[in-house]
């Protein structure tokens, strides 16, 4: 009840201000469980999604999200509880791909539609990035469940890091044909399998997105980048502090010996 109230009233009125374009929503059984594997560009793609479906989509979500205090964590918790998001602990030895593999598990023993983004994370650059092999594959293989590829085109541009009023634009979303990986099953423990699935996934995606692929994890660039800026900041830094120093410098000698200085102009 609760989501079908939220998906009303915030599904409805992304659908009316948005009015985001769907492709390939055939694809989507009208019954039984499937896992719709999306690439990961914006926070809002797990809205615009759910909101282009009949159907209930359960998406996994940091347990930060459901644990914060005060009234604003109150409400966040359970704003994302009536959107359907399941809280992953991303505390332990193995963190959050054995918390997300079981919630996605118990989705589809449920016969439902589980939402993963096998990157692990949202893009930095609007680019693709490599799957982890961990989450989508060993559902996958571990239920029979089809996988479903589907690609969020230009959400990233609707609310750019730093901006807090929205792009008023219309997003896109391609659903692609579901991928049968029954020809692997009981080989969940193959690592040379689950990667296999996963690039075939990602490949999906690629196509439907038209994304650049990157074959490195989401994280990693993230980090490359992060330390990009540390290194250009820290280099700005350094090169005013060089010029301040010389500014001071010549100021220095300005004042040492005034008539030098009118020689020189």
């Amino acid at each position: 009840m609760i989501y079908g109230a939220m998906k009303f009233s915030i599904g409805g009125s992304l659908k009316l201000a948005f009015r985001p374009w769907v492709e390939g929503l055939e694809n989507i059984p009208a019954e039984g469980p499937a896992i719709l594997a999306s690439n990961h560009l914006s926070f809002s793609d797990s809205f615009f999604l759910p909101a282009v479906l009949d159907r209930k989509v359960t998406f996994i979500a940091k347990a930060e999200y459901f644990t914060s205090p005060g009234v604003k964590g109150k409400l966040t918790a359970a704003f994302f509880k009536g959107v359907g998001q399941l809280p992953v602990d991303r505390s332990g030895a193995r963190g959050a791909g054995e918390a997300a593999i079981k919630s996605g598990i118990d989705v589809i023993e449920r016969g439902e539609l589980f939402g993963i983004y096998p990157e692990g994370t949202r893009s930095p650059d609007g680019r693709l990035y490599r799957g982890k092999p961990g989450g989508l594959a060993r559902v996958a293989l571990a239920t029979g469940a089809p996988v479903i590829p589907v690609a969020m085109i230009d959400t990233e541009k609707i609310q750019p890091p730093g901006k807090v009023v929205p792009k008023l634009m219309r997003p896109g979303i391609r659903i692609g044909k579901p991928l049968d990986f029954s020809r692997y099953h009981g080989m969940d423990g193959d690592r040379f399998i689950l990667r296999s699935v996963t690039d075939e996934v990602m490949y999906e995606i690629m196509k439907l997105s038209g994304q650049e692929y990157v074959d490195i994890y989401a994280t990693a660039a993230k980090r490359q980048i992060a330390d990009a800026e540390k290194a250009a900041a820290k280099s700005e830094k350094a090169e005013k502090a060089e010029q301040a120093a010389k500014a001071e410098s010549a100021e220095g000698t300005e004042k040492a010996d005034p008539a030098a200085a009118d020689t020189d102009k």
